[in-house]
């Protein structure tokens, strides 16, 4: 029976159309098949061109091997953005479950005042995630931060260029008002400034990929490898393959087009693509952890009070 459901998961799985990359492929595939169709016409007419000839680009071995060495490179290297990408987000998911556990463990809330004031910090940090997450889209800021920033600040964000920075500045003015007050010592506010600066070191990473893409000549150039490809590949293959020779075609220019546009897919992670990277996900996560710990502040408080 896990058998039949593993077999069953695995047809299901590629046959699906959600996250892969067919429907964008289909056209150009299609296209390229046609083209396959007017070369069997042709053919069948017997007019006098040279197929063999003509055909001979795409069994050339160079030719071939650049265009594989290529498409490689492409896929290797938008995979490598995505996986930074992530890397990225996890060092930022790590840095801000330390900086608030450490917030929570040792400053002391001695008044009302000081809690929810402590509290409201807490939730600035589930509003740097936020926004770093708006800021890579490149969306302006939502009302999805009204719940973690005061209006006031919401009005200063949307001023500044940078919002998650500006947040962490925010972090950083709380962090050197407690240590004034005595409630942090030296080393509990360098080990806090530290996992600030990791938190700014998480978004710059994200930033450079984002505004890094890859060398256009790359891009040209594989396209018009592709193109040249396709081109002569019907006049290899209508000598033997005949009315075939438009379904070879697309099976062929769909397998090679699928490769490339994977490459585009998953070159920048941070939008909303299913192969994109789970930002809304893993913001939800990162406000639930600080939810937690914001809960468990306002029980010891009032166990305190009991």
């Amino acid at each position: 029976m896990d058998l039949i459901k593993e077999t069953m998961s695995w047809f299901q799985t590629a046959l699906q159309l959600k996250g892969s990359v067919a429907i964008k492929v289909l056209p150009r595939a299609l296209i390229c098949s046609l083209f396959g169709l007017l070369v069997s016409l042709l053919y069948y007419w017997k007019l006098p061109l040279p197929w063999h000839n003509l055909g001979s680009v795409t069994t050339n071995v160079v030719f071939t091997l650049v265009l594989g060495l290529l498409l490689v490179f492409r896929t290797n290297t938008a995979y490598d953005r995505f996986w930074e990408g992530r890397k990225a987000w996890g060092t930022l998911v790590i840095n801000i479950r330390n900086l608030a556990r450490q917030i929570h463990t040792a400053v002391v809330a001695e008044s009302e005042i000081d809690k929810t004031e402590k509290n409201q910090i807490l939730r600035r940090i589930v509003g740097f995630a936020i926004a770093t997450k708006l800021h890579l889209r490149r969306e302006s800021l939502s009302a999805e931060l009204e719940s973690f920033v005061t209006a006031g600040e919401l009005e200063r964000l949307k001023e500044v260029k940078t919002p998650p920075l500006e947040i962490l500045r925010w972090l950083g003015d709380y962090l050197q008002k407690q240590g004034k007050k005595g409630s942090l010592n030296d080393y509990q506010l360098t080990a806090m400034n530290q996992l600030i600066d990791k938190l700014v070191e998480g978004f710059t990473s994200c930033e450079r990929i984002l505004n890094t893409p890859i060398p256009l000549a790359y891009v040209i150039y594989i396209k018009r490898l592709l193109l040249i490809y396709f081109l002569f590949l019907p006049f290899q293959l209508v000598s033997n393959s005949e009315w075939l020779t438009a379904f070879l075609v697309f099976l062929i220019s769909f397998g090679l087009f699928g490769i490339e546009e994977i490459g585009n897919e998953i070159q920048e992670p941070f939008g909303y693509d299913a192969n994109d990277l789970p930002l809304d996900q893993i913001c939800e996560t990162i406000k639930t952890n600080i939810e937690d710990i914001i809960a468990v502040t306002e029980n010891n408080s009032s166990e305190n009070l009991v």
